[in-house]
This record gives C-alpha cells, structure tokens and sequence, in this order.
C-alpha cells in the first residue's frame, strides 16, 4: 500500500504565486496553466489583509502551497 503523496509547486512556481497574491493580482497555475488558484482564506473584500496562514491551491491539478501572510501591524519592529 503506498502512501498518498500531496503534490507541491516547485519552489520558483510557489514564489511567484505567493509574490502575486500579495501584491493582490489575480493567479493562474504556474505548473498546468489551468484555471485561477484559490485563496484560503478568501481576500478581504477592501478592508484591511488578516495576518495568518495563507493556503494557494490549483483546482486542476491539486498543486498547493501555504505560507505565513504578515501584515505591517503584526510584523516585530
């Protein structure tokens, strides 16, 4: 029985996707160039960004990549 292997972007694919969601455009895979990647948690509409794990993930081909989104106000001085 073989374990099920959760697919990753590669490390150049996962930063720009991480660069494009804060800079809030809109995203498309990097690896299939299937349709846009979704945002967990969804973007605030105008308000300010949340501060927390941020998750990216391909609809299409179930590739994810996660990281720690910190705003201005949490960020140690």
């Amino acid at each position: 029985m073989s374990r099920r292997h959760v697919k990753e972007f590669r490390p150049d694919e996962a930063l720009s996707l991480i660069i494009a969601d804060r800079e809030g455009k809109s995203m498309r895979c990097p690896s299939c160039g299937g349709g846009p990647v979704l945002r967990t948690p969804c973007r605030p509409g105008e308000g300010p960004s949340v501060a927390g794990r941020v998750s990216l993930e391909c609809p299409a081909c179930g590739r994810l990549v996660a990281y720690i989104d910190r705003t201005e106000a949490t960020a140690i001085r």
